[in-house]
């Protein structure tokens, strides 16, 4: 893997650790600015909102771009939006400061997708992802506890002031580690590093041209790519279901002390990061297996948790086992997007990255329903075991339908589920 890759994650890393510290500093927040807790967490709710709007708009506009200036220009946005929002005193300027990074975060992670994708070996896309996607899960190991302890020596303010300074070496890295630009498909040049290029273009073909544009959204209208986005929207809903009512869970049903509550995020932290590393290495070969065993897997390891969150020792295994779970299945369904739209690598990791945080809104929204209805706080991991059966049908459903639909259709569906096959 290109070494360019990995600089890319720790890029996701530290923009991911801005996302996911903003638990741990919402009461210091809310005190300074003299606002609810509720309304702080709207600050949550903006990134969010952020990320899905921004994710298909960002992704759309950055095509006119050559990849070397899109990148770190969206970073020196992220950037200058945490320096805002470390100095400002109004909770309207750090609400919209939040919505201006979570933007740029979404525009960065479409191009770096496509630029991963564009320099790794063609049939390498499932590692490629993998570690773009080992940046956020080693930003929920560090991002819960460490802007938690940021915030409580120094106050929330140095917590942004840590992004914005870990953003700089990552800029210069950026720049200098980044090709200026990387070979159309078919005219067989390779990257500088010698890997490559993806198949379909996906090393920058069409960039700069509306007729790039036109032709990256004729290759989204795929019905197999639609169905993809749908299944990672219901996995990555069904993981921040349960995710974000996991403290309460584990202190109002399990017993464990709420002073262990950082150290059971960060295991459901490490265990995502095992996820995507296994992912990382299986997705390639043998993503059906892997989708299939770990989706059914996860759908009975969500049920059970609901059936065992009284018993400690079994309650603290199945937070990394779920975490490990998640975003093993989550990261391969990510690679399988971009290796059904190989004609449409930017947008597709743009429209990937959407579907992603859609998930990650509605699943909480709809844990919150179940506890609002007096179900306790075990109800959110039913409703995270019912999304996941949930696409397991549908990916079923989508299965038998394109092999209804003629052999031409069930063979190309088999070539993109196989590529190492070809």
């Amino acid at each position: 893997m290109p070494f360019v890759v990995y600089l890319l994650g720790l890029a996701v890393f530290a923009q991911g650790t801005s996302e996911f510290m903003l638990s741990g500093l919402l009461p210091g927040i809310a005190e300074d600015l003299n606002v609810s807790i509720p309304a702080a967490g709207l600050l949550t709710s903006a990134f969010a909102a952020g990320m899905v709007v921004g994710a298909p708009l960002m992704a759309v506009l950055s095509l006119r771009w050559s990849r070397r200036f899109a990148l770190p220009a969206f970073l020196v946005v992220f950037l200058l939006a945490h320096v805002v929002g470390a100095v400002t005193t109004g909770y309207g300027v750090l609400l919209v400061s939040r919505a201006v990074a979570a933007l740029a975060n979404a525009g960065f992670l479409a191009v770096a997708m496509a630029t991963a994708i564009g320099l790794a070996p063609p049939d390498a896309k499932g590692r490629a992802t993998s570690v773009l996607l080992g940046g956020v899960t080693a930003a929920c190991v560090a991002g819960v506890p460490g802007g938690a302890l940021l915030g409580e020596l120094w106050g929330w303010r140095s917590a942004f002031w840590a992004v914005a300074l870990a953003l700089v070496p990552a800029v210069v890295a950026v720049l200098k580690s980044v090709p200026a630009e990387t070979p159309e498909a078919g005219t067989g040049g390779a990257p500088s590093d010698g890997a490559a290029p993806a198949d379909g273009g996906a090393g920058g073909a069409g960039r700069g041209s509306s007729g790039g544009a036109r032709a990256e959204f004729r290759a989204l209208r795929r019905p197999r790519l639609l169905v993809l986005l749908l299944l990672g929207a219901l996995v990555n809903g069904a993981t921040f279901c349960a995710f974000t009512y996991l403290a309460p869970l584990l202190t109002g049903v399990t017993g464990i002390g709420a002073a262990w509550m950082p150290g059971m995020l960060a295991l459901f932290g490490l265990g995502s990061f095992a996820g995507v590393t296994i992912s990382g290495r299986y997705a390639d070969r043998r993503p059906v297996p892997l989708l299939v065993a770990g989706g059914v897997a996860l759908a009975a390891g969500w049920a059970g948790f609901a059936l065992t969150a009284g018993t400690p020792l079994v309650a603290v295994a199945l937070v990394f086992v779920q975490g490990l779970l998640s975003f093993a299945v989550g990261s391969t369904l990510i690679s399988q997007v971009l290796y059904a739209a190989t004609g449409a690598p930017t947008l597709a990791g743009g429209f990937a990255t959407a579907a992603l945080n859609v998930g990650a809104t509605f699943g909480p929204w709809l844990g919150g329903l179940a506890l609002g209805a007096g179900h306790g706080f075990r109800a959110p991991l039913w409703v995270s075991a019912a999304l996941v059966s949930l696409s397991l049908a549908v990916a079923g459903a989508a299965r038998l339908t394109s092999a209804n639909a003629g052999s031409p259709a069930a063979d190309q569906v088999e070539n993109e589920l196989h590529p190492g096959a070809q």
